[in-house]
């Protein structure tokens, strides 16, 4: 049976950083890192908001992080106790991750005994805005306590300072809640006004004083504390921001109230019953491997954790909320590894956030249009309103401490093409047109109309080309005829065609708009020619290899174990112009096992099979995205033991905390939602095999040797379904139309 929590025993400062990631807790609208009350911003303390950004000076445009209001410590005689400035006798953090609760567990020595500190904490399912806090403490000995607790401003940042102001306030709110703090920080670039509240409860007298120190508002509570006593402090705080609403002061004030009111059990209950329903549809059941289970759920929990729900205007940022790495944006990670999670289990945030991109359309046109080209060039690293926030120089040489020029935003096109093929997924998976009404069926032509305007085509003829591009293998750029974005492009002028014969004919109101928009007969023309002509690389008849792009076989075969070995500096980029990876076959992540991943109905399992044996040995796997491309693709090979592996890396890539957390000199640490939903992918479309079979749901399993089976449930085309696979049967039950 699965556990569904996960625990440390023990304090390692080493493992600070790894463990906010790991026991993060969020709800869409932020992210609390796994970090204790007690630490400051040098302990890698963010409360992560989604889709609010700044940017100082040169240094890169991120996401917020707001100030702390959770921010907690404690005094027994005279001596302060908290970590890691005091080592404890005893130290414990857990997750409860079925209903996303956060606990620590301390022990210390002190004058007055052991003093013992239990806190609990969640970020409200129910309510967005609010985050509440329960936090014990009990001593062997009567005591001299005082319990300070309040919002820190001092704010970790990786290229900040963000706030270039705060106001600091405390007194009655307006339901004569007395002593209610609030921060106010006013951000740098666009003064957008970030409002953190906190309001607290004790049901035990203390005698209180609120201070501002060191940046902080600090209210102290002082009370004698009885032997053995239980001495529970209760938090209730609210984060509203000026983009949430014009009166965002007086709404934290009121939530505060109102959470005050109900009472923490109340809204520990609510956290716990909307957990529920999330569950009710997204657990996956895994018979026989209860680790590759609590695993697998533990994924999905950090998908839930980072789903906007909350609005329909914003997508989800590579590395969730679990702070400001990657610069909070929206990279190819969405569409291609995390969609598919939220098309089965829940279409309404799949639908959101393919519209973020819909909205997006015409930041990704300016782009285009930057680059001398039509149509829509979609942003690499994507901010508000398609802003593309990577930078020209996305490295730091180790040995002169210089940036690298890197061409990750110039010549990663695929991106486009991310765009149409989650579009088209969604449509198939939910059997509605209203996605491409709502401007999808624009998004797919632009994106077409761009990679018409790149073709290249020799003066004597030949099939159409695409040079100087960047595939998912990033340690190789600018080649020509890369694998998968060919073939990439090639699908989205096939989705433009049919979009703009078979769909729009079937819906006039989509017909009489595209008509309005383009000259559809010309359309069609230049896409059908392009489909048929642009050049997709083929199995080499010798041996069945696609190769990657044009020269990838003339380039030094190299082990990868042997390549490490020229390595100068354990934090040396392995791409780029001068990277020990740029002039051999050692590629970073899954790049012609991607494609074949897309599109294996178009080859046979035998040409599927040997690029899986030819490239994974050549894969450094120095991506989260790359684990999964192997095992699905192995499922498709019927190799569901050498998956298994694969699988499982990418389903501990959170749990395990060993992720990568540097490329070059740049902090890239946090939690990997690709690797999540790509671990989902494997579960449900690799080993239970799900799949569209002529508009029908269709399972083929190809279980693990040690499983003995599986069950879930998905929806398909506005129903539900479940789906309980054993290595003797499969059974798919319509359940109808969710309430």
């Amino acid at each position: 049976m699965i556990n569904w929590r996960i625990e440390e025993e023990g304090f390692d400062q080493e493992r600070i950083s790894s463990h906010g990631n790991k026991f993060l807790v969020g709800n869409g609208y932020l992210g609390l890192r796994g970090t204790l009350p007690e630490y400051e911003k040098e302990e890698y303390v963010a409360v992560n908001l989604a889709g609010i950004y700044d940017q100082v000076g040169e240094g890169w445009r991120e996401p917020l992080n707001a100030p702390n209001g959770l921010y907690t410590f404690v005094e027994v005689n005279n001596v302060e106790y908290r970590l890691p400035e005091v080592e404890p006798d005893t130290h414990k953090i857990s997750l409860d991750y079925r209903h996303g609760i956060f606990e620590r567990s301390t022990t210390w020595m002190t004058t007055a005994g052991i003093l013992g500190i239990n806190a609990q904490r969640f970020a409200s399912m129910r309510d967005k805005h609010l985050i509440c806090m329960s936090y014990t403490l009990c001593v062997e000995q009567d005591a001299q306590i005082v319990l300070s607790t309040g919002i820190d401003t001092r704010v970790w940042d990786i290229n900040g300072p963000h706030y270039d102001e705060f106001m600091l306030e405390s007194g009655t709110g307006n339901h004569g809640m007395h002593d209610m703090l609030q921060v106010i920080g006013i951000t740098h670039e666009s003064k957008d006004q970030v409002c953190v509240c906190e309001g607290i409860y004790t049901d035990f007298p203390v005698n209180q004083e609120i201070t501002e120190v060191d940046q902080i508002l600090l209210r102290k509570l002082f009370f004698t504390a009885k032997a053995g006593a239980q001495y529970q402090l209760l938090k209730y705080i609210s984060v509203y921001t000026s983009k949430d609403d014009t009166d965002f002061a007086n709404l934290g004030i009121e939530l505060v109230y109102k959470a005050k009111q109900a009472g923490y059990e109340s809204e520990l209950k609510a956290q716990i019953e909307q957990w529920e329903k999330l569950w009710s549809i997204s657990e996956v059941i895994i018979d026989g491997d209860d680790e590759a289970m609590e695993a697998l759920n533990y994924s999905l929990y950090h998908l839930h954790c980072i789903a906007p729900r909350h609005t329909d205007q914003l997508s989800i940022a590579a590395r969730g909320l679990s702070g400001q790495t990657y610069k909070g944006a929206v990279f190819w990670d969405t569409e291609m590894f995390m969609l598919d999670f939220f098309l089965l289990t829940e279409p309404t945030v799949a639908k959101t956030l393919l519209k973020y991109r819909i909205d997006t359309l015409e930041g990704a046109k300016k782009k285009a249009k930057n680059y001398g080209y039509q149509g829509a060039f979609y942003a690499w690293e994507s901010q508000e309103g398609g802003y593309d926030a990577c930078s020209d120089y996305n490295v730091t040489d180790v040995f002169t401490g210089r940036q690298m020029r890197t061409y990750f935003k110039d010549k990663q096109i695929h991106i486009s093409a991310a765009i149409a093929y989650g579009i088209m997924r969604y449509v198939n998976y939910t059997g509605s047109n209203e996605l491409l009404a709502e401007g999808g069926a624009e998004v797919i032509i632009e994106c077409a109309r761009f990679y018409h305007d790149l073709l290249l085509q020799k003066v004597s003829g030949g099939p159409y080309e695409l040079h100087d591009v960047i595939g998912p293998d990033e340690y190789h750029e600018r080649v020509n005829n890369n694998a998968y974005t060919n073939r990439m492009a090639k699908f989205t002028f096939e989705s433009a065609i049919l979009i703009l014969t078979d769909v729009s004919h079937k819906d006039s109101r989509l017909e009489e708009s595209l008509k309005g928009s383009y000259d559809i007969n010309q359309l069609l023309a230049e896409f059908t020619d392009a489909a048929r002509t642009l050049y997709v690389p083929e199995p080499k008849e010798s041996s069945g290899i696609i190769e990657q792009f044009d020269g990838y076989f003339g380039l030094e075969d190299i082990s990868i174990e042997s390549l490490k070995e020229r390595l100068l500096h354990e934090k040396e980029y392995w791409g780029g112009a001068y990277g020990i990876a740029t002039h051999t076959k050692v590629i970073k992540q899954a790049d012609v096992v991607t494609m074949l991943n897309l599109f294996s109905q178009d080859y046979d399992e035998e040409i599927l099979l040997q690029n899986w044996k030819y490239y994974e040995p050549r894969t450094e796997h120095g991506s989260s995205l790359s684990a999964c491309m192997y095992a699905i693709l192995a499922c498709k090979c019927h190799m569901p033991d050498q998956a298994y592996p694969f699988f499982m890396k990418s389903a501990l890539s959170d749990i395990s905390g060993k992720g990568k957390e540097w490329a070059g000199l740049i902090y890239i640490g946090g939690t990997h939602p690709a690797s999540s939903g790509g671990a989902y992918m494997t579960a449900i479309e690799g080993f239970a095999g799900i799949h569209q079979e002529h508009g029908q749901l269709k399972a083929m399993p190809c279980l693990p040797s040690t499983w003995n089976g599986m069950s879930f449930h998905i929806m398909y085309h506005g129903e539900l379904y479940h789906v309980k696979v054993t290595k003797e049967d499969t059974q798919i039950t319509n359940l109808g139309t969710p309430k």
